[in-house]
């Protein structure tokens, strides 16, 4: 039987009608790169029960979004230009992830993702930071073809001898790093993993974490079924579903 992992959903409307939702992309790489099934926790304010939840999975997989991680939540400003905000995946999503780490359980944040990382374990976020002096303008340039929008046309520098260089190797790897955000703060049980150019923090992993735990801000599952490090980092992703699955049957 194939692994099942939860991911988080947003709330979203279409037609005048609250969705919980989840972009094809993030469910398509985890079938078809990590080789694992997908289940959609619903977006809930309140009455979601993490624990009841990953009792049934064998990994999470926090995604990306086009809302933003509400301020309020590591101490920042509040400014609705800095928005739009989906309390209700920041309320299920946090907690997701602590459990999920307290638990052993694979974990892997994407984009709006390791955002919700860091946070969740005390790290801050800074806001807009293309307007920061010699910050890049890391922002999804939003053409009809989504495929021009996530091109692979960065380089982050990945750290020798870290976590996600088992599986991608250290050194320069071109990505499809796309958001306004990024951490500020780390949060002190992260280490950060790879960097832009300017600086940037691109991946992060949990210090003290009992099996896969892994942030990257770029967007390896747009192109999982095509580009090789952003499939390996989804099958590295899906092994250890695997072997977390294994142990719970034993």
């Amino acid at each position: 039987m194939k692994p099942i992992i939860a991911i988080p959903a947003d709330i979203r409307q279409f037609d005048g009608t609250t969705w919980h939702a989840v972009q094809t992309q993030y469910v398509r790489a985890a079938l078809k790169a990590a080789d694992v099934m997908s289940l959609l926790v619903p977006a809930l304010e309140e009455g979601n029960d993490p624990d009841a939840i990953l009792d049934r999975v064998d990994g999470l997989l926090v995604s990306g979004s086009a809302t933003n991680v509400h301020p309020s939540l590591y101490g920042g400003e509040v400014r609705e230009s800095d928005g739009p905000f989906d309390p209700a995946r920041d309320a299920t999503s946090l907690p997701l992830i602590r459990r999920a780490l307290d638990r052993g359980i694979p974990l892997l944040a994407i984009c709006r993702g390791i955002q919700e990382l860091n946070v969740a374990l005390g790290g801050t976020l800074a806001t807009e930071i293309q307007d920061q002096p010699g910050i890049w303008d890391h922002r999804n340039p939003l053409q009809a073809d989504r495929d021009v929008n996530y091109a692979i046309r960065q380089d982050v520098v990945i750290a020798e001898g870290s976590c996600i260089a088992r599986y991608l190797g250290a050194g320069r790897v071109p990505v499809n790093s796309l958001h306004r955000q990024a951490i500020s703060k780390t949060a002190p049980r992260l280490q950060v993993e790879a960097l832009a150019d300017d600086g940037t923090v691109e991946a992060v992993s949990v210090i003290d974490a009992k099996g896969f735990a892994i942030g990257v801000q770029w967007h390896p599952e747009y192109w999982a079924e095509k580009d090789g490090p952003s499939r390996a980092l989804f099958e590295a992703f899906g092994t250890a579903a695997r072997t977390y699955a294994d142990s719970r049957q034993r």
